[in-house]
């Protein structure tokens, strides 16, 4: 590979599911890594196998739907288990990848590891070696490198590499780093570890100070080429670098950096909208690269040199991000050749069968809806297509309320719980509240609510509201999503997909955080 070539490692699936409130079902994953697939990312980080069997089974599903241009990467600690398990998940991909990691600062190895620097030096030798008896296609990374000596950095890196890895990760763990600081760091490890031209150097950056893509970017110049990224900066506490704003940096400012980039740009907004859809967490609209605002121009002194010339205050378009500023507009008249075209261009390959339960849901929200946005096309296809079947599903929902004083808001709901329909009504402080109370009843359970939250993910008086619910109930947290013009019908479909969310983790275990897993 040429040294101005950039590897884009994704983990979004992994570290950006970390992030409280992202978890995904299998379907929603296997979505994702597809979608991913068609972004173009070099490498993907499909989870922790050994963390639970549920993600042993995502990451393995993830490989066996990859192509072969796409490498599959799966993370263990530095243990014989996890690194075992991790090659029984990806063993099948095309071109898999097992990424090992071990703690390198005195904080760490003193407090959270208790051993002594030989020991990890020691570790880092038999593990790495253990993972480059699968695969040539090792990398290993120094946690919490940005707070460890320079020359045990160097130690590190040096013994990892002559053990197979060929792939060097300096994280900024939690971070801690300053853009400066950091590109020293990257430099000084390359240049004075042994062996480094035998691998690629690779950077991690949080965003806890809010420098994640600076940090990255900073790292670049001095040599990495390799960058660890998550669509939309998701990932643990405050987040990972945002992939979409570090590539369209290297692109946009290709003269600076000089690094080639096989990103697709053009799937960037439809992969964050389509991630936003799954967790349930609308794209803020001043966020960079793919927010609303992004390419809005209020002032009249930008709009009359956008109207001149749109390199006056645009530097970069909406289409070169896939922010298209024409639409194919479906709507109740419209055929199914048409749906389908409109669906491919948003990056979904429909089967027969899936195009006909869309085609119809798209005529039932016609009914009424004026307007049908691709929001609403893409909130449908998740909903209708890549859902896991319930155990409890909504039927009906009617609500009565009055500002009159006397009668509290009533809800009546009908519902089907493990194939048996049940229905009731009781009363709540509010309508919201009152169909909460209602299924709650209608299923036996009593979550509580921790997070509820509504937005309008589409334009006008009858926009598609979109709710989000956390509830939690022995110690399990889920979350739930539903999407309606009436937002008393989407709070109640969010919450029943809460519940099968926490039914789902329930049955199948929750998935161990890499920095939490036990020894």
């Amino acid at each position: 590979m040429s040294s101005d070539r950039l590897i884009i490692f994704d983990t979004t699936l992994r570290d950006g599911e970390q992030s409280p409130g992202c978890t995904m079902n299998l379907q929603e994953k296997l979505r994702m890594a597809h979608q991913l697939e068609l972004l173009g990312v070099d490498v993907l980080e499909a989870g922790f196998p050994a963390s639970s069997q549920g993600d042993f089974e995502a990451v393995q599903a993830i490989t066996r739907q990859s192509g072969p241009n796409i490498q599959i990467c799966g993370l263990a600690r530095c243990m014989h288990k996890d690194i075992d398990r991790c090659w029984e998940a990806i063993k099948e991909a095309a071109n898999p990848r097992i990424h090992t990691f071990l703690s390198t600062s005195d904080l760490h190895m003193t407090y959270k590891l208790r051993k002594t620097p030989d020991e990890v030096i020691a570790m880092i030798k038999d593990c790495v070696a253990r993972a480059a008896s699968y695969t040539p296609n090792v990398e290993f990374s120094c946690e919490d490198a940005s707070r460890s000596d320079k020359d045990f950095l160097c130690k590190a890196c040096a013994t990892a590499i002559a053990a197979g890895a060929t792939t060097i990760n300096l994280p900024d763990t939690v971070g801690y780093a300053e853009p400066a600081e950091y590109a020293e760091l990257i430099d000084y490890v390359i240049r004075n570890t042994e062996g480094a031209e035998k691998a690629i150097f690779s950077v991690h950056c949080h965003d806890d100070l809010g420098l994640g893509v600076a940090n990255s970017l900073a790292a670049l110049k001095v040599g990495a080429r390799q960058v660890e990224v998550a669509l939309s900066g998701i990932g643990e506490r405050a987040g990972n670098a945002a992939l979409e704003e570090v590539v369209m940096n290297a692109v946009v400012r290709k003269d600076y950096f000089g690094l080639e980039c096989g990103i697709d740009t053009a799937q960037l907004y439809p992969s964050c909208r389509l991630l936003s859809m799954i967790i349930g967490k609308p794209i803020p609209n001043n966020k960079a690269i793919v927010g609303a605002n992004a390419f809005a121009h209020e002032s009249g002194i930008h709009q009359d040199g956008m109207i001149k010339n749109r390199q006056t205050y645009e530097i970069m378009t909406p289409a070169s991000v896939g922010r298209t500023e024409t639409n194919l507009v479906i709507g109740k008249h419209s055929g199914r050749k048409a749906v389908r075209v409109k669906f491919e261009a948003l990056g979904y390959k429909l089967t027969d069968e899936q195009l006909q339960v869309v085609f119809e849901a798209i005529k039932d929200l016609a009914d009424v809806k004026k307007t049908i946005y691709d929001e609403d096309l893409m909130a449908m296809v998740q909903e209708k297509i890549y859902r896991k079947p319930d155990v409890y599903r909504l039927n009906h929902v009617s609500i009565q309320s009055s500002d009159a004083g006397g009668i509290p808001p009533t809800a009546a709901i009908l519902m089907d719980v493990h194939g048996e329909e049940r229905g009731q009504a009781g009363f709540g402080a509010g309508p919201v509240d009152a169909v909460f109370n209602v299924i709650c009843q209608i299923v036996g359970r009593q979550p509580q609510l921790e997070n509820y939250s509504i937005n309008a993910i589409t334009g006008g008086s009858d926009a598609l509201g979109e709710v989000t619910v956390r509830i939690s109930e022995n110690g399990v947290k889920a979350v739930g999503r539903g999407a309606h013009p009436d937002v008393i019908v989407a709070s109640a479909k969010a919450y029943v997909n809460a519940l099968n969310r926490l039914e789902e983790l329930e049955t199948t275990g929750q998935r161990v955080h890499s920095q939490h897993a036990p020894e």
